[in-house]
């Protein structure tokens, strides 16, 4: 699947702005499932020029985490990550790269995602599965009892 400039919209509200995406530099959108894209610079790279295994995994956790909070309804709501295997296929050093994830299946608090990290060029870079919890509280909530 090749990604059109076009599905890399601005005008789709952002969310999810933490100090994680503002450090990286990834932005996420969560209508039809979890997405979350970046434009890989040298600040990605390891030390064989190519981009981090590190930022892979970050970005395909970020999208299934926002696939958990779409679906629930609520992209305010407070998701952990249980378990995420990544499977790593091929790398870039540079353009933008696209995770997509959604859920797969699962109960009331628990989901089960899958996702999978691609380059500008349609290039599969990675793959992983992930297990989810949702969690009752508000982030409100969590914010007050700290």
């Amino acid at each position: 699947m090749r990604i059109r400039p076009e599905s890399l919209s601005d005008t789709e509200p952002r969310i999810d702005i933490s100090g994680a995406s503002e450090l990286v530099g990834y932005t996420s959108f969560g209508n039809d499932g979890g997405r979350c894209e970046l434009m890989v610079g040298p600040q990605h790279l390891n030390r064989i020029g190519l981009l981090h295994g590190g930022f892979v995994s970050t970005l395909l956790d970020n999208a299934c985490g926002i696939a958990v909070r779409a679906e629930s309804g609520d992209l305010e709501a407070i998701v952990v990550t249980a378990s995420l295997q990544v499977s790593f296929i091929a790398s870039v050093d540079r353009g933008r790269i696209v995770a997509t994830a959604r859920v797969r299946g699962g109960g009331r608090r628990q989901k089960f995602v899958e996702a999978e990290l691609h380059a500008e060029d349609g290039r599969l870079l990675a793959t992983a599965s992930a297990l989810f919890r949702l969690h009752s509280e508000t982030p409100q909530a969590v914010r007050e009892e700290r």
